[in-house]
This record gives C-alpha cells, sequence and structure tokens, in this order.
C-alpha cells in the first residue's frame, strides 16, 4: 500500500511539472489579469451587492473564470491518452497495416502518433499545444476545444467591464474634478457615498487587460473555429494533413483511385457526439474507431504507408556546403532566411559542411529532412530529422538530373 502511495504520489507530482512552462505560465498569467482586474473594476462600475444586475454581473464574471480553469486544467492533466507500451491488434496479421515505433516499442494504432514532446505515441493526436505543455487528443479534446470556446467569451465580458469602467469614471473626473471619485456608478446609489480611487496606475492597468483580452478574444476565437471545423467533419489537424497529401500523392502520379476519409460518419451532429458527450467520456477506447460504410478499418494507416513509402521515393539527396549552427533564425544566412524561419516546434538540425541530407518537404528558403549518419542511403534507420536552410546544401548531381522535388517544393517555385 505504502508503496502504490508513493508511486501516484510520483505521477502527481510529475504532471504538476507541467506548470512550469512558458506556455501554462502565460496562459494562467492572462488569465489572473483578465480576471482580477475584471473583479476589481466590476465593484467601480456596477456594485454587485445592492442590485440584481450588479449581482448577476459578478456571479457571471465568477462563474467564466471557473470553467475556464477547470477545462484549461482538464487538458492539461487529463492528458490525451497514450497507446500502451508494446501494443499491437489482437489480429497478429493486421500489423502489416500498421507502422512501428521504436520508441514505444509498439505498434501505432490508427489515428495515433508519435509526440517528440511528450515521447510517446499519442492515441487520435491532434497536435502538441505549448500552451497546456501537452497534447490535444483523444481524452482531452472535447476539454480544449471548450477551454478556446469560454475563453474568448469570458474574455468579452471581461472587456465590456473594463470600457465601461474607464469612460465612467473619465466621465466622472471630467465633470467632478480629478482628485477622488465620490460617486458611485452602479445603477443604484450607496449610502454613504463611497470614497473609490481610480489613478492613473489603475487607468493603464485596466488598458492593459483590455488589451488583453481583446488579443485572446481574436487568436484563440480563431483557434476555437479551426478546432470547430476539423471536429465537425471528425478529424484532426494531422489527419487533415493526410488528407491533403493522399490527393496530392493521387494528383501527381496521376493513379486512378479515390481516398475517402474513413471516420467521417456523414453528418456533422453524429461527427460532434463522437469528441462530445453528456459525461465528458469520449466514446471508445481510443484505439479502435467506428468506420463510414465501404471504409477499412484500416484505411487511414494504409494511406499513411502509401505516403511514408512515396516520400523515400520522392526525397532528394543533398549535400551541405555551409556549416549550420542550428539556430531557429541564424542571423549569417540571410535577412530572408532569418524572417521565414518556419513557425513550428519542429527542430532544426546542426549541419556541418560536407554531410548528405535527405530532404522531403520545404520552404522557399528551408527545407525539412533527414541526415544521414551512415551508409545506408535509403533503408537507413540512424538519422536525424529537422528544418535547415536552403543556402547551406546543394542537390547532388545524382539528383539533379531528375526532375524530382521535395514535396511543398514545386509549389513554392
Amino acid at each position: 500500500m505504502g508503496t502504490f502511495c508513493s508511486v501516484i504520489k510520483f505521477e502527481n507530482l510529475q504532471e504538476l511539472k507541467r506548470l512550469c512552462h512558458w506556455g501554462p505560465i502565460i496562459a494562467l498569467g492572462v488569465i489572473a489579469i483578465c480576471s482580477t482586474m475584471a473583479m476589481i473594476d466590476s465593484v467601480l462600475w456596477y456594485w454587485p451587492l445592492h442590485t440584481t444586475g450588479g449581482s448577476v454581473n459578478f456571479i457571471m464574471l465568477i462563474n467564466w473564470t471557473v470553467m475556464i480553469l477547470y477545462n484549461y486544467f482538464n487538458a492539461m492533466f487529463v492528458g490525451p491518452g497514450f497507446v500502451p507500451l508494446r501494443w499491437k491488434p489482437e489480429i497478429s496479421q493486421d500489423t502489416m497495416y500498421l507502422q512501428y515505433c521504436k520508441v514505444c516499442q509498439a505498434y501505432k494504432a490508427p489515428r495515433s502518433h508519435h509526440c517528440r514532446k511528450c515521447n510517446r505515441c499519442v492515441m487520435k493526436m491532434d497536435h502538441h499545444c505549448p500552451w497546456i505543455n501537452n497534447c490535444c487528443g483523444y481524452q482531452n479534446h472535447a476539454s480544449f476545444t471548450l477551454f478556446l470556446l469560454l475563453a474568448p467569451l469570458g474574455c468579452i465580458h471581461a472587456a465590456f467591464i473594463f470600457v465601461m469602467t474607464m469612460y465612467t469614471q473619465l466621465y466622472n473626473r471630467l465633470s467632478f474634478g480629478w482628485n477622488t471619485v465620490k460617486i458611485d456608478m452602479s445603477a443604484a446609489r450607496r449610502d454613504p457615498l463611497p470614497i473609490v480611487p481610480f489613478g492613473l496606475a489603475a487607468f493603464a492597468t485596466t488598458l492593459f487587460a483590455l488589451g488583453l483580452a481583446l488579443g485572446t478574444t481574436i487568436a484563440v476565437g480563431m483557434l476555437f473555429f479551426i478546432q470547430m471545423k476539423i471536429i465537425l467533419k471528425n478529424k484532426t489537424s494531422i489527419e487533415s494533413w493526410i488528407e491533403e497529401k493522399a490527393k496530392d500523392r493521387i494528383q501527381y502520379y496521376q493513379l486512378d483511385e479515390v481516398f475517402v476519409f474513413p471516420y467521417d460518419m456523414g453528418s456533422r451532429w453524429r461527427n460532434f457526439k463522437q469528441v462530445f458527450t453528456w459525461s465528458g467520456v469520449p466514446e471508445g477506447d481510443g484505439l479502435e474507431w467506428p468506420v463510414r460504410e465501404g471504409c477499412h478499418q484500416y484505411s487511414l494507416t494504409i494511406e499513411q504507408l502509401k505516403q511514408k513509402a512515396d516520400k523515400r521515393v520522392r526525397s532528394v539527396r543533398y549535400k551541405v556546403i555551409e556549416d549550420y549552427s542550428g539556430a531557429c533564425c541564424p542571423l549569417n544566412k540571410g535577412i530572408k532566411t532569418f524572417f521565414t524561419s518556419p513557425c513550428t516546434e519542429e527542430p532544426r538540425i546542426r549541419l556541418q559542411k560536407g554531410e548528405f541530407i535527405l530532404a522531403t518537404r520545404g520552404l522557399r528558403y528551408w527545407l525539412y529532412g533527414d541526415k544521414i549518419l551512415d551508409d545506408s542511403f535509403i533503408e537507413g534507420v540512424s538519422r536525424i530529422r529537422g528544418w535547415f536552410p536552403r543556402k547551406c546544401v546543394e542537390k547532388c548531381p545524382c539528383d539533379a538530373e531528375t526532375d524530382q522535388a521535395p514535396e511543398g517544393e514545386k509549389k513554392n517555385r
């Protein structure tokens, strides 16, 4: 029993370490500033104790804060759910349809992907979110999306309070002097009249909180729109990208086939219920999924294997001609390279002159690929993967004679 309790405490302590990251620190800081200032300003603008409207306003403000934090911590600490270590399908023949993860020593279940940050295969992985310092996936997709909805709504309410507080306080000062406010700005007056200080510091803090609230409303609101768009199609961000690559592969080779996304249930409501349930527990076990009629349980994983094989064929070999330190935004590789650094958490790789790289996709000034560390050019597994500046490499003569180009490169020409 003592050992069991110590394991639980250790695991909880490990989870609490998720808070020690710039993402949660900034996110919780914004929530704290907006919520605290909104409560203080609501007392100045609409006194909650003597009026029904003021009470409702204050209770709603507290309610927004509680619901936002509840869903935020749910998304962070419940997590997405991970594929069990050494997992394999019940039918051994089904392994031919799946990729194998050497880190987890398990087959990647349908809709799962390995996260480099979490170092585990995540069930129904959508993306790794730095703001919750965790992945968004099978178990926490609903909580994460609700957080994206509630945060803008709460910020809109807070922004309204900020604007009304500054307006009423400034209007009162212009009308009755710039000393101390002695009039209650609520609908019902109090007796005796309070003395409420609202100096330059309070005004600047309220203005700062207003900027945070408006910025959060726009940024997080856009993320909510993107999430709802893919949820209503029963997809994830990664699966949307896989579907786009499937269309590109079919068009590139002019194949007589059509890729049908297998998890779209045919109606938005049915897709919605795959993520949001009354119990809060998502449907299924995260390993097997219902598929639409005419599709196979492994339709998506088979397409992923085709794309992986296609990527090997379409990869281009480059030789490193300039050293690269692996900096995110290198200052010595040109202004355009500096300002067009890929906006992603994917790693950069350090290069030394004379090394070889297999590029699989690229932007105008950057390429993404694998550094070859041994002689096994195509079949080797000893590779380091990441982004690197295009000007640091040149195409090998054997590949220059072909018309092959890294995925995405032709579109950027």
